[in-house]
């Protein structure tokens, strides 16, 4: 394991969105410059507007990404990781490092597929990364080493906070903070449409309540205190609130969303292995 470790060159492997906001993250930290950084993508026509954007390298190459770079960053879909892997395993060993981002894919599965020794780190952004504010869960492979994990997590937390845990807890991780967005969506669009069903006009409703859930989730964040405890600081007695709250527990949302997390969990674990 290599220990001191330091960027010099990055390849980006499928930068699509997420993999364009790594580019973001990596030169907003200034820790490599443009053109030490090469894209990856099928297709030219996204490289070009990429490359003219940040002026980094691109190129329809995986291998010849790989082979340039001492930090390799894996954004491909899940069903894709195993192919490139095959394409990029010649130019991997233990002088460089693999992160990779694809859900449901463990260190152990991409470790079969490079040489002995390639140290692999696991990072797991969800979307809210793409402005900044997302949450990634990082852990390390069976070569890594703390030098190389806390360089990657320098670099999620350019997209927001960030978590090193055991991979045991990833597909929790997953059903949570990475499926967790779309459930707050649906709680936001269904707070507007009751703003709307008491008079609101749409466009204010959902303002209202995207803002009320920023704020109540930055009041947890920023005070430390139990949502629970946040929660009876807004429910006064015999107010507004505790009516809605029991509307809430009559049907079911506590229990409903307990088990979108279980379920979203579950099949985490299912997607590749």
């Amino acid at each position: 394991m290599m220990s001191g470790f330091a960027i010099d060159s990055v390849a980006v492997i499928g930068a699509g969105k997420m993999g364009t906001t790594l580019i973001h993250a990596l030169l907003e930290e200034k820790s490599v410059s443009p053109d030490r950084i090469t894209a990856t993508r099928r297709k030219e026509e996204p490289l070009g507007r990429l490359a003219a954007a940040e002026g980094v390298s691109t190129t329809t190459s995986n291998r010849e990404a790989a082979a340039g770079a001492d930090l390799i960053l894996l954004c491909v879909k899940p069903q894709g990781v195993s192919e490139v892997l095959s394409e990029i395993a010649g130019e991997l060993g233990p002088n460089k490092l693999l992160v990779s981002i694809a859900a449901g894919v463990s260190t152990s599965l991409i470790e079969q597929s490079v040489p002995e020794g390639t140290p692999v780190v696991r990072a797991m952004p969800n979307t809210p990364s793409l402005i900044g504010k997302g949450m990634t869960a990082i852990c390390a492979g069976r070569w890594a080493s703390e030098d190389q994990v806390e360089q990657t997590r320098k670099i999620f937390a350019g997209m927001g906070r960030t978590v090193v845990l055991d991979e045991a807890y990833f597909n929790a991780v997953t059903g949570l903070a990475a499926s967790g967005p779309a459930f707050i969506y649906i709680i936001i669009e269904s707070l507007a449409e009751g703003g709307v069903k008491v008079g609101l006009p749409r466009h204010i409703a959902t303002e209202c309540a995207a803002q009320a859930c920023l704020g109540a989730a930055s009041m947890v964040l920023e005070t430390g205190n139990a949502p629970a405890l946040l929660k009876d600081d807004v429910t006064t007695p015999a107010g507004c609130t505790i009516d809605g709250i029991l509307k809430l527990e009559e049907g079911g949302l506590r229990v409903t969303l307990i088990k979108a997390v279980v379920e979203a969990a579950k099949r985490a674990g299912e997607l590749v292995g």
